[in-house]
């Protein structure tokens, strides 16, 4: 009779590839559904993990020349109502505040005085941004002007789910105005960049960069770029994007300056973000089903120390030696940053605190009872080889190897998704080719091997509307070196789809 091996997840991504995202979620304690629907509660080492987001990309925005700042969460309607094409896409999603009292009428609260005007909850801020920049711009030597704001959006979803999809989720977002188009598509290409090098080098994650369609761009750009990442269900996963606006946005808010040469001109404007929706990623594409396992780059703490407390006399000294060991790796550095540790002080077995940590993720696990103070050991878990077992080794020499570790963690995570990735970005020369690879995208993604199929593509708006009988989409437009002709038209085309069902 064969043993069935326990997991310290269930259901496992074979049994249920979308209960098991649901319960990584919960085991690493990450976040929790809010009491209104469609909202979440990210939970602090969820959030340890965005602020570690946060922060690389900030670094970077501000290496380029961008600033923080900070827009009002509601926007007059009227803002939305200048730009037709912007306001379509969003309509559907849009929350409005239509009153600002609540009266007290036989002991209930009832709704009271509604506004002249309603109010659009922020979905994203390129209206109220617009009317700004209005102000703010006058000459040619205001420009460029190059600002993000970290803040928190609403879009009600339909469907949501945790970190994917939520009514209110948090992002940064890029907005920038230039004084010519060429400035301001370099800096489309430029924050993709970012997006990329983030992702790939900080979050493991190996990302697709692509130009969407123009049935796929964001509402109102004249172009947008994007990244996409396939997860371990072989579904795509927007994970960045970043939209060339022209003078659309320019010309709805009224922003005008006057060039060098004295004319009047409309600026070209962008916009770009990336969003909570990164944690998502990670989780879906570098967890197990023992739970979350986490790139040193992102992890809150890149090591969990664990005293075996027995409540003992020996105790106080196993902690004071947890101390100690702490201190010093602070004082080691990985990445440009000291190393993140923290002390497990919990009471209870080492075995029942490790599978804590195990679940959360955390890089690294050491262990520290009597009997290693006394030999002056450590014993260590690595959570990305976690079937390879405990090791003991010398304290001075697990120190000192420690950035070595952090270093090999990282790139180990990097190359495990790179290979799962391609082994699933397969090539197609006709539809047919295509259906037959993606499959009939069922529940069984997670063994199915269906990912993402590349083919040559020049297709209209309703030719690419049509592949909704395939339930996939194209994630993206990349370029090829030969031409070939298109799946759609039988036009030749350099450009290649990347189909893929997707979150």
């Amino acid at each position: 009779m064969t043993k069935t091996m326990k997991t310290a997840v269930t259901p496992t991504r074979a049994e249920d590839y979308a209960g098991w995202y649901q319960a990584v979620v919960r085991a690493a304690d990450l976040a929790e559904p809010a009491p209104v629907r469609g909202c979440m509660t990210i939970k602090p080492w969820g959030y340890g993990i965005w602020e570690r987001i946060q922060a690389i990309l900030d670094r970077r925005f501000k290496e380029t020349g961008h600033r923080n700042c900070y827009f009002p969460l509601f926007i007059p309607l009227q803002y939305m109502q200048r730009e037709a094409e912007h306001v379509e896409g969003f309509a559907a999603e849009v929350a409005l505040v239509t009153h600002h009292r609540l009266a007290n009428v036989d002991g209930r609260l009832q709704v009271d005085a509604p506004l002249d005007e309603p109010l659009v909850v922020r979905p994203t801020s390129e209206t109220i941004v617009g009317e700004a920049f209005s102000r703010w711009i006058q000459s040619h030597r205001d420009l460029p002007v190059l600002i993000n704001q970290w803040a928190n959006v609403v879009r009600w979803e339909k469907r949501p789910r945790i970190f994917l999809r939520t009514s209110e989720f948090l992002w940064q977002e890029g907005h920038t105005a230039h004084a010519t188009e060429a400035e301001a598509l370099e800096e489309t290409e430029r924050m993709l960049g970012i997006y990329r090098e983030v992702a790939e080098q900080a979050l493991a994650l190996p990302v697709i960069a692509g130009r969407k369609t123009r049935r796929e761009k964001f509402p109102g750009a004249v172009t947008t770029l994007c990244i996409e990442a396939m997860m371990q269900d072989g579904r795509a996963l927007q994970s960045g994007t970043s939209h060339f606006l022209g003078q659309n946005f320019a010309r709805a808010a009224g922003i005008r300056f006057t060039d060098v040469d004295g004319t009047v001109k409309l600026p070209h404007t962008t916009s770009w973000g990336a969003s909570t929706r990164l944690i998502g990623a990670l989780i879906m594409t570098h967890s197990d089903d023992d739970g979350l396992r986490l790139p040193p780059a992102v992890a809150p703490d890149q090591v969990a120390i664990l005293p075996v407390l027995r409540g003992t006399p020996e105790d106080a000294a196993v902690l004071a030696r947890c101390d100690e060991i702490a201190a010093r790796l602070r004082r080691e550095s990985w990445s440009g940053e000291p190393i993140r540790v923290t002390i497990d002080r919990r009471p209870g077995s080492g075995s029942a605190k490790r599978w804590d940590w195990v679940r959360k993720g955390v890089p690294v696990i050491v262990e520290l009872g009597a009997r290693d103070l006394a030999g002056g050991t450590v014993i260590t878990w690595r959570r990305d080889r976690l079937q390879d077992r405990k090791t003991e080794v010398g304290l001075g020499a697990f120190i000192a190897a420690l950035p070595g570790l952090l270093s090999e963690i990282q790139a180990t995570l990097a190359a495990e998704a790179r290979t799962w990735r391609d082994a699933r970005l397969r090539d197609a020369a006709t539809l047919d080719e295509a259906r037959a690879l993606l499959g009939d995208g069922g529940a069984d993604g997670y063994r199915s091997g269906a990912g993402f199929v590349r083919l040559p593509w020049s297709g209209s708006e309703d030719e690419e509307a049509a592949l909704a009988d395939i339930g996939v989409t194209v994630r993206c437009l990349v370029p090829a070196d030969r031409p070939a002709p298109c799946a759609a038209t039988g036009v030749q085309t350099t450009d290649r789809a990347i189909l893929a069902r997707a979150y």
